[in-house]
């Protein structure tokens, strides 16, 4: 079994623990504490799970709410089972095509 490890965005919900409900009310926040971010860069934060973010925006953001990191990002343990063929010592096979590239006959 694969331990996979997820994580769950709660910024929306601490906002609304905090009666900010239009995500226009951090762009001035965040500016006063020197992250400079278009509205529609904190849309998509409050929206939808970072990919990536910034310890300064992360820090900003737990300034702002008054929370800690733990109360925007909660760590989930996804289990995967991936099951192995017969004889298959070396687990799944890479999801990768190979393919070569030859020289046409008469050129």
């Amino acid at each position: 079994m694969i331990r996979k490890m997820g994580y769950r965005w709660n910024l929306r919900r601490v906002m609304a623990a905090k009666d900010m409900f239009q995500t226009t009310d951090l762009v001035p926040a965040l500016a006063e504490r020197g992250i400079i971010l278009s509205r529609e860069q904190v849309f998509r934060l409050v929206t939808q799970p970072p990919q990536r973010l910034s310890m300064d925006t992360l820090a900003a953001l737990c300034d702002i709410l008054d929370c800690t990191p733990n109360d925007l990002i909660e760590i989930q343990t996804v289990n995967t089972e991936i099951r192995k063929a017969a004889g298959d010592k070396h687990g799944p096979a890479p999801a990768v095509r190979r393919t070569s590239i030859r020289k046409p006959p008469g050129l």
